[in-house]
Formats: structure tokens, sequence, C-alpha cells
């Protein structure tokens, strides 16, 4: 049929009507919150991150009440990040039985029904700032496996639901698998960063964690932005090394990688719309050139791509009502 017959405008009539024939929906059981708990705050202390408007570092009375309320308004899951008091060349603070990360997961679960997340890296936690163990200033693979396994597992013993290997260590999925299997917590799930790329738009998270390398880049270990083929390949020796779900991060300038996974191999599938893009955001909507509807918009495209989890700071608003 064509006009005037078909008249495609009928569908956009009312506010209603678009409503019950829009495709895509968001909802918060599909939002993931990031949260950070930083050591050396006491009491119920919280830091503004100045490079990220509006998100905190929590200590651990203060994040664990925050945790509370966005829980009373239907969040269902948080993505727990530690930022520890004391740095070493091998992180061993990220594994201590009471650590931040593990202190904080414990909390959680005592104290709310939340799907408890963390996640499993060592660059907060390495006076070098990378994601792995350094012989000879290279960021060694095999040789690191043993220090997310134990990260891993130390998560798992505090009570975590789910740890997301974020690293991009070749292998990595497989020893953590192994682990936890091996130490009676098969049921823990795994999230892993499948597709992490070597991103520009992660500049105000390293700020926020303090995390920047100390010397070169992560171009090793994270994935070259040109690549989708790669893509394909890190999410499927993941899916075989017994991820649970695949992840892709970041989410907004790589929507194709997001459609192309989910769609190759049909698992759950998450997305991380990192701190650059929340603050790239906020960042034009203080200066006018856009306006709050934009994080509707860019949170749908996430979904429509094919996104079961968003990963996002705007979950609280979402949760709120406010877009």
């Amino acid at each position: 049929m064509q006009f005037p017959i078909t008249r495609m405008r009928r569908l956009r009539k009312t506010p209603q009507i678009r409503n019950i024939l829009s495709e895509t929906k968001l909802n918060p059981e599909d939002f993931i919150y990031p949260m950070y708990f930083k050591e050396d705050l006491k009491d119920n202390e919280k830091e503004h991150i100045d490079t990220m408007p509006g998100q905190y570092r929590y200590s651990l009375d203060a994040g664990i009440e925050e945790a509370k309320k966005l829980e009373e308004l239907g969040l269902s899951s948080v993505l727990i990040f530690g930022i520890p008091e004391k740095k070493d060349d091998k992180g061993s603070s990220a594994y201590e039985k009471d650590g931040i990360v593990q202190r904080a997961v414990r909390r959680l679960k005592e104290e709310t029904d939340l799907i408890v997340i963390t996640d499993v890296c060592m660059c907060q936690y390495t006076s070098h700032g990378h994601c792995g163990i350094i012989l000879k200033d290279e960021i060694v693979n095999d040789e690191t496996l043993e220090y997310l396994s134990k990260i891993a597992l130390s998560h798992a013993e505090a009570g975590a639901d789910m740890v997301a290997p974020s690293d991009m260590m070749d292998g990595r999925v497989d020893a953590i698998r192994e682990t936890l299997d091996a130490n009676g917590y098969d049921d823990a799930l795994i999230m892993s960063y499948a597709a992490k790329y070597a991103s520009a738009f992660y500049a105000p998270f390293r700020e926020a964690v303090s995390s920047a390398p100390s010397f070169g880049d992560r171009k090793t270990y994270q994935m070259n932005p040109a690549n989708i083929d790669e893509a394909l390949r890190e999410a499927e020796l993941d899916m075989v090394e017994g991820a649970d779900i695949l992840m892709v991060k970041p989410a907004i300038a790589y929507l194709d990688v997001i459609k192309t996974i989910k769609e190759e191999f049909k698992m759950p599938t998450a997305a991380y719309q990192v701190s650059g893009e929340y603050s790239m955001i906020k960042a034009g909507m203080e200066a006018g050139y856009i306006t709050e509807e934009i994080i509707y918009e860019s949170l749908l495209s996430i979904k429509r791509a094919g996104a079961d989890l968003i990963i996002s700071h705007f979950a609280p608003d979402f949760l709120k009502g406010k877009i």
C-alpha cells in the first residue's frame, strides 16, 4: 500500500499510541550501577568526583546507604570498584580478605537484596597503574592470571554473585572459572569484559579511581578501536572459557559491536556506558548545548543495539524518573 492509504504518522498520533508501539523499552532491571568505595574515607563521608559531575567516591557506610536508597527505587544490580589505601607492584590489596571491595560485598549481601558484581582488575591496586604483573617493563600475561584468580576468589568468598574481569589478559576467564569451581563457587557468574577497547572515553574514570598507568599505555592488552572481527574472536574465546555474560565497553561509540556480538552468540550481553560518555553528556547539558532528553536517547540506543544489561552512571536518573 502507498500514500494516501498507508499513513505512517497514524502510528505517532498521540503519546499513548507511541508508547504502546514502542519497539524498545528501558526497564529498571536493565541497569547496573557502578559504585566506588574508597578505603580511607570514614563514617558517612563521600567525595565528589570532579571529572564525573554528580558521582562520588563513598566510604563503606555511605556507599551502603546509597545502595539501599537506589534499591528502594528499583535498582537490581551494582558493580563495585575499590580504591585502596595502599598499593604495590602486585596489587596485593585487591585480594585481601578485609579489602575495601570484600567488606563492601559482605555488607551489601547482608543488608540488601541487590545482585552484587565486582570488577576484577589490578590497575587501582598496583603502584604502576597497569592491569597486570610487570616484568622487565612488560605487562606479562600468564603470570597475571594467578593474581586475577586470587582476586576473583576473594570476591566470591565475600559473597559476590558475579565477578567481572576487566583486565583483557588472554585466558583470564578460563583461569578464574577453574579457580572458582575448584573452591566450591561453581555457581558464581562471570561477566567478562569481552570486547574492551583502548578508549579515550575512560579518562574520567582513571581520575576517579587513581588508576592511570605510570608509564606507557594499555594498547597491548585492550583492543584496537578499529577492529570488530577481533571483538568477535575475543567474545567467542570468553564464551568457550566459561563466561556467562559478554560485555562491550565503551557503549555509544561501539553500538555496532554490541549488535554484532548479540546476534552472533545469542548470549546475555552487557554494555558499559563509561565515564567519558557520561561526563561528555553532562558537560553538554551544563553548557546548554543539549537537553537531558539525550540521556534517555543514548540509553535507548544501547538497548536497541542488543544490550540486555546497561552499566551506566545515569541509572539513578532513570530510576528517579528524571529522564
